[in-house]
């Protein structure tokens, strides 16, 4: 039951859409009508301007979170907690690129899946972040980043597990999340290999609705 509690709370957490809301208070739009038609940051950086890609980020790295710690402290006493954590986290990515409140439309789950990382493998995380960071401003595509870094997770993870710094659970999620991460980007491996990929810093015009 605590692995069962624990997907359907990261689900409802994950899938709470503020890319969608943001959008419509600030701009009168909804993301999913303008460029990579996600509710993601990325999109919401060249729709809605820095500041709100900035809001949506850090709103959306919290529901990974949340998923995590919520887990932790509702079935602490469980010897599943660990792994209901596990769990949380990656049913928050399900939720936030599958929306049961925006008829299962969503982003691409990169910074939900990196809030769950960092609240499961926090040493992940600052590992693996300067590698990303450095690879998105040397090539400019947050794709690539992105994708990197959810390849890089598990890789990273077991190592530090073999030092006593990381779980088992983690491995398994920074598993599971890297994978889904990366085949939500399917259409943007396609456009990095046709080198058709829009890069960082490229605007969408943008008209409020009606």
């Amino acid at each position: 039951m605590s692995i069962v509690g624990a997907a359907l709370l990261g689900y409802v957490l994950g899938a709470i859409p503020f890319g969608l809301i943001l959008g419509r208070l600030l701009r009168g739009i909804d993301l999913r009508d303008y460029g990579s038609h996600r509710t993601g940051a990325t999109n919401a950086l060249r729709t809605l301007g820095l500041r709100a890609a900035a809001a949506v980020f850090v709103l959306d790295v919290g529901k990974g979170v949340a998923a995590v710690l919520m887990a932790l402290t509702l079935f602490g006493d469980n010897g599943s907690a660990e792994w209901a954590s596990a769990i949380a986290g990656f049913a928050a990515i399900v939720g936030h690129n599958w929306s049961v409140f925006i008829r299962f439309t969503g982003g691409r789950g990169v910074a939900t899946s990196a809030g769950a990382l960092g609240a499961m493998s926090p040493v992940t995380l600052l590992v693996l972040a300067p590698t990303v960071a450095a690879l998105i401003w040397r090539t400019r595509y947050v794709s690539l980043g992105s994708i990197t870094g959810g390849l890089l997770a598990p890789i990273i993870t077991a190592l530090l597990w073999a030092i006593g710094l990381a779980s088992v659970p983690a491995i398994a999620y920074a598993l599971a999340s890297g994978l889904l991460v990366t085949a939500a980007h399917a259409d943007n491996i396609a456009r990095l290999r046709a080198g058709t990929e829009r890069k960082i810093g490229q605007k969408e015009a943008v008209k409020p609705d009606g």
